[in-house]
């Protein structure tokens, strides 16, 4: 626990729910400092409306609350879709992409307020710690980092729910949605509560942002998606900003109850742990943008992006954002998608999303010319008879030896 004599001003990622609402008089009692809060927009619908009065109340003497959705998918969202990240098979790492720019933007405030310290609402179990943690030492490594679930005796929702009536702090979470959950435009997460039961389905009532999927229409939707540089610019012809048109695919794969996951992931911290995950226009956008791949990445330059989705990812997912290594990954990703220009052609239907139609009309490698079945008189086949004898070398050399001994 940081010395109480030396924090006079502590700036919190506040969502107002139940740990940061608790965590916000927890500060004010346990370190009789000033507290500011910071709550960024990143797409959470009308989860922030009671934030500024509800923090005011609490106990804050000033709330930011900021809209970055804008910045959120163009800075973050985008970059990472760039490189096709995806954790252990099917996180499209909605949380985890999320918090390196609420780390930021939390910094920025703490100096612009002359904050001594920065607080945050992560356990000390989960993978948020470490992300927040990360980044607010890559931003200023002398800041004080208060993590109160690492310091204070309130070790179980039980114990929280018996301090916020206490200190008649409103409890969000009910009886009735035994479960938490963070929502940003690229996804929504749950987790805790009854999914804790790694053998029961997950209740339909819990979701958000998709219909169910046999209740999905029963006429199947075709969207198409542009992509600039590996970047998506347009849906159906009509152009948007980036978090506009991650917004759009939303609405549109939530209806085909499209983007749903349920996941035992392994923490970064050591433990697996379960999470019900819904990303619409995130599983959209990655099924298209892989599309577009298909027919303007070369085969070797894909190859290797390929051989590093899944060590991208893990940096995501563990917090290591502004480090070096993700930074030099992104250069080299970035670099491979020059060429990815073209539209992607997709059919949703009752939670499947597929690819349908795929075209560049500047950088398609696609030549009907060599790849057709029919006549041509470019590729002579009897010249796959070397390759293939040049490819068997090393095999066939392999069982000479192996017979001779």
């Amino acid at each position: 626990m940081a010395k109480k004599q030396d924090v006079k001003k502590i700036v919190l990622a506040y969502s107002g729910g139940l740990d940061t609402s608790i965590i916000l008089k927890w500060l004010k009692n346990e370190y009789d400092a000033e507290i500011v809060t910071f709550s960024a927009d990143l797409g959470q619908g009308d989860e922030l409306e009671p934030v500024r009065e509800k923090a005011l109340k609490t106990g804050a003497s000033t709330v930011y609350i900021d809209d970055l959705k804008e910045e959120f998918v163009r800075d973050f969202v985008y970059p990472m879709f760039r490189a096709n990240a995806i954790y252990e098979g099917h996180y499209l790492l909605g949380t985890s992409i999320a918090r390196p720019l609420i780390a930021k933007r939390q910094m920025e405030i703490a100096k612009i307020e002359g904050c001594d310290a920065v607080s945050h609402g992560a356990t000390g179990k989960g993978n948020d710690q470490v992300r927040f943690e990360l980044a607010y030492y890559h931003f200023d490594p002398s800041i004080t980092v208060i993590a109160p679930w690492r310091d204070w005796k309130l070790n179980s929702r039980k114990a929280l729910i018996a301090y916020a009536k206490k200190n008649d702090i409103p409890i969000p979470i009910t009886k009735k949605r035994p479960w938490s959950s963070d929502r940003n435009l690229l996804h929504i997460s749950f987790e805790g509560g009854i999914l804790e039961d790694t053998w029961a389905e997950a209740p339909e009532e819990m979701y958000v942002l998709t219909c169910k999927p046999e209740k999905a229409p029963n006429k199947a939707q075709y969207v198409e998606i542009e992509f600039e540089q590996g970047n998506a610019v347009a849906v159906d012809g009509v152009r948007m900003t980036p978090a506009q048109l991650l917004a759009h695919l939303n609405t549109i794969g939530g209806l085909h109850g499209v983007g749903r996951v349920d996941l035992l992931e392994n923490r970064s911290v050591g433990m697996k742990s379960r999470g019900v995950y819904e990303t619409p226009g995130g599983t959209i956008l990655r099924e298209a943008h892989s599309a577009v791949e298909q027919i303007t990445m070369d085969r070797e330059v894909m190859r290797i992006r390929d051989s590093l989705i899944p060590e991208y990812a893990r940096q995501v997912y563990a917090g290591y954002w502004f480090s070096p290594e993700r930074e030099m990954l992104q250069t080299l990703i970035d670099e491979s998608q020059k060429t990815v220009n073209g539209v992607a052609r997709v059919k949703l239907y009752k939670g499947h999303c597929r690819t349908v139609g795929r075209k560049s009309e500047t950088n398609s490698l696609f030549n009907l010319d060599f790849a057709t079945f029919e006549k041509d008189k470019v590729y002579n086949q009897a010249d796959a008879e070397g390759f293939i004898k040049i490819n068997s070398l090393r095999l066939r050399i392999r069982s000479l030896m192996q017979g001779k001994k």
